[in-house]
């Protein structure tokens, strides 16, 4: 027998002795899942380092007061030290405001990189998944054919047709980078367009678009949230790659991976000048996969306690 007090169960009869059990709170599915990811200990680090990055592209170019495109011949190459904290490049700029300056570019191209996916991903999916039979066919091969264009071809055309810049380099990532994106949401709604849920939906007369977006779509967001963590920095890594080659952004912009490339001719004499732009690609990368695993554990609904 349970009597039911102020704050808990108190179940009586059992060998004689009380037993008491605390009742669960009653949390929503993200209440939930933050209360999970705040006990992941490696999660929340991984957010902390993600914090602490973007403060510091943000105010990091203003903290020493020299400018990251100020030229001073006179202090080429010289090593970190308490007037530049992380030394000086081969043209006299300091390393410190370039270094949280490309942050920006690599951050910026990152998430919206990901925020355009996740949009032209979802929807293309979405309609894909939901309508099936020869539209999920012809769809499905159009994605295919994209699938199959290498992304570096299609950084070297925009290249040589556009001016190289943030812009260009953002729209040859993301022409062909939804792909993968689309392929997730159509599988998801494949599972779930049969559901009760949306059936009682058609019946009462709902159209395709609204059916989409506000029940198909909403209930495979926690896996799409987690594709995105991980969306991040496969951006931020394409656009260091892509600047290592010199196909990415122009001086006086500057970005990790430029930063890296202009290092690599000095790395025998100068080491420090490759180190920074290096770990901080490194740090990123890392900390978004570690939220995306942690995310991952969180919103899943089978661990859900």
């Amino acid at each position: 027998m349970a009597e039911l007090t102020k704050d808990k169960f108190v179940i009586v009869g059992c060998d004689g002795q009380d037993a008491e059990a605390i009742l669960r709170p009653n949390l929503t599915f993200w209440q939930d899942a933050w209360r999970r990811i705040k006990k992941n200990p490696v999660a929340m680090i991984a957010i902390g380092i993600l914090i602490l990055l973007t403060i510091m592209t943000i105010i990091g170019p203003y903290l020493t007061g020299h400018g990251y495109e100020v030229v001073n011949t006179k202090i080429r190459n010289q090593w970190p030290s308490a007037s530049h904290w992380f030394g000086t490049d081969e043209l006299g700029r300091d390393l410190f405001s370039r270094t949280w300056q490309g942050g920006r570019i690599s951050i910026i191209l990152g998430i919206f990189g990901a925020v355009i996916d996740t949009v032209v991903g979802c929807l293309y999916g979405g309609i894909s998944g939901y309508f099936g039979g020869k539209v999920d066919t012809v769809m499905m091969r159009i994605l295919e054919i994209l699938v199959s264009i290498p992304y570096l071809i299609v950084v070297i055309l925009f290249s040589l047709i556009f001016k190289p810049g943030l812009g260009t380099l953002l729209i040859a990532l993301t022409i062909t980078g939804w792909c993968y994106m689309a392929r997730l949401v159509r599988g998801q709604l494949l599972q779930i367009k049969e559901q009760e849920f949306v059936l009682a939906a058609k019946a009462l007369g709902a159209n395709p678009a609204r059916i989409i977006t506000k029940h198909l779509l909403p209930n495979t967001m926690a896996v799409i949230i987690v594709a995105v963590t991980f969306d991040v920095p496969g951006f931020i890594f394409a656009e260091a790659f892509l600047s290592f080659l010199g196909l990415g952004v122009q001086s006086p912009d500057t970005s990790w991976g430029a930063l890296a490339s202009a290092a690599k001719q000095n790395l025998m004499f100068y080491p420090y000048q490759l180190f920074f732009p290096s770990i901080m690609i490194a740090l990123t990368m890392l900390s978004f996969t570690m939220l995306g695993d942690g995310l991952r554990d969180a919103l899943d609904p089978r661990l859900r306690q």
